[in-house]
């Protein structure tokens, strides 16, 4: 019943939805560009089209009372940004110990144009041997769509070559403010 709402919604607005579901029961999916704050609307408006649950990582505070409950319901994982903790260690763990997981990120991290992506995406799938599935969001062809499962092979620089090739043609909301797709320096 969500899904065929979502997929009515999604319509209503002129966005279509694209690709196929992987077969793999644990994957980083992350969703590029990011410019907008519709990005995520119209992201969990395609998850529930395509009528997956998927997890994403949140800062602690949006899980306190009154709404904790809510962002915990929608797939919410709270993450302390305040301390040090290792959030790819975390991860890691939390795949292990998972039958299941889809851990939805924003490489870029933020609506504002960067200059680099950031990399926590790159080394929570590499750290757990755990595919990256390409999402996309196309404000040109108004299309909402899974790319390819991307292996990580280690090198960075490649592999960002292939994140870079395939995002080449996405366009955002807002292409203005897209983010470089390069690592995040050390």
């Amino acid at each position: 019943m969500m899904s065929r709402i979502a997929r009515w919604l999604l319509r209503r607005f002129g966005w279509r939805c694209q690709g196929q579901l992987p077969a793999c029961s644990h994957c980083v999916i992350i969703f590029a560009p990011h410019t907008s704050n519709w990005d995520f609307v119209l992201m969990y408006l395609y998850k529930l089209a395509m009528g997956v649950r998927v997890s994403f990582l949140g800062k602690h505070q949006i899980f306190r009372w009154p709404f904790g409950w809510f962002f915990r319901a929608l797939g919410g994982i709270p993450v302390i940004r305040d301390q040090q903790q290792d959030v790819v260690e975390l991860c890691s763990r939390l795949f292990a110990e998972q039958p299941r997981l889809w851990l939805a990120m924003a490489p870029e991290g933020t609506r504002s144009k960067t200059a680099y992506w950031r990399t926590g995406f790159y080394y929570i799938a590499l750290k757990a041997g755990i595919p990256v599935q390409l999402t996309y969001l196309d404000n040109n062809t108004k299309t909402l769509g899974l790319g390819p499962c991307l292996q990580l092979t280690g090198d960075i620089q490649q592999d960002f070559a292939q994140l870079r090739q395939f995002y080449a043609d996405k366009e955002g909301i807002r292409p203005a403010l897209a983010s470089t797709i390069t690592p995040r320096p050390k």
